[in-house]
């Protein structure tokens, strides 16, 4: 297909960003975008990385990967760890190939904390330490929370208590530096090295949303397709692999709860209602994140509306704030 991409948009090669929730049609007004802008697509999704979590995590099917060039999918095995700045780094080099091929670089996903890394660079915080995070990987959800109520409660405040990936790694720069992480976070962009090895500020950052109930309607109306198309069975494959033994693999929406219905804890149906509610959780969560980011442009899409109108509503703002330049 020939590009419809303007020259004087691709010439500029502008990074952009396209963010928003689960199930708010991100994936579909970023190939229409892509088209648009001549861009190649980079996730910014932090399960997507892993090989085998395809139903569960909406991955780019393989003929829309065919026509529009993916990256940043399928990086490594179900049973490796991949952080926040395995992801900068990847995702640094990856933009900067993409525009020295005169693409246009569109960064894609739900993950607030892998873009506001890319956008502001890493705070520094310790490296990780195995015998810590041993200990503290042993311990159940309420009680890294309570513990992180008591030494951070700043950080408590605005966690997913439910996550304890997150938990973990904000007790153990507690316990390495003898600061809360939240006092940490505030170097955010502060260091010029740091911008230095991240993507250069972006200006055009662009956040997908819908009314609450539309979205809620799309989650549900898309883990229904999911369980449909074989998602079960996948986590079965994925149990031999080794998903079990990757607490970060393990907290991919519906991964949890799918697990517990293959080893006999859950029927189908209570694993199906306990994903629904907190895959609308995460949504309210991902929304919460995103309001906190500043210099971003918020598209609200309405219930009919196709992803050709969206991505022509976000071309014309990319136009616009071209024109000014």
């Amino acid at each position: 297909m020939p590009s419809t991409a303007r020259p004087h948009i691709v010439s500029a090669m502008q990074p952009v960003f396209l963010a928003g929730p689960t199930a708010v049609g991100k994936s579909a007004v970023a190939l229409e975008l892509a088209r648009l802008s001549d861009a190649e697509l980079v996730s910014a999704d932090s399960m997507q990385v892993y090989r085998g979590l395809d139903i569960g995590t909406a991955k780019a099917k393989s003929e829309e990967r065919r026509a529009i060039r993916h990256h940043l999918i399928d990086v490594c095995d179900v049973n490796e760890p991949f952080d926040v700045k395995q992801f900068v780094d990847l995702a640094a080099k990856t933009i900067a190939d993409v525009q020295a091929r005169g693409k246009t670089p569109l960064i894609v996903g739900g993950t607030g904390l892998y873009l506001r890394a890319l956008r502001r660079g890493l705070f520094e915080g310790p490296p990780r330490n195995a015998e810590l995070r041993a200990k503290l990987e042993m311990m159940s959800a309420e009680t890294l929370f309570a513990e992180l109520q008591r030494v951070d409660p700043q950080t408590a405040q605005k966690i997913d208590r439910r996550n304890p990936r997150r938990l973990v790694r904000a007790l153990e720069v507690f316990y390495l530096t003898g600061k809360p992480i939240s006092e940490l976070q505030t170097q955010w962009g502060r260091s010029e090295e740091r911008r230095a090895k991240s993507v250069e500020r972006m200006e055009a950052f662009f956040c997908l949303n819908r009314e609450r109930q539309d979205l809620y309607e799309r989650i549900e109306r898309r883990i229904d397709e999911q369980i449909a198309a074989g998602w079960v069975a996948e986590v079965k494959q994925l149990l031999v692999r080794g998903l079990e033994k990757n607490a970060i693999a393990m907290q991919a929406a519906g991964y949890r709860e799918l697990v517990a219905h293959v080893r006999g804890e859950l029927t189908l149906t209570e694993a199906v209602r306990l994903i629904k509610t907190r895959t609308r959780q995460l949504a309210r969560r991902q929304l919460t994140w995103f309001r906190r980011e500043p210099d971003l442009n918020w598209i609200e899409i309405e219930r009919d509306e196709a992803p050709q109108q969206t991505a022509q509503r976000v071309w014309e703002l990319l136009e616009g704030e071209h024109a000014k330049h």
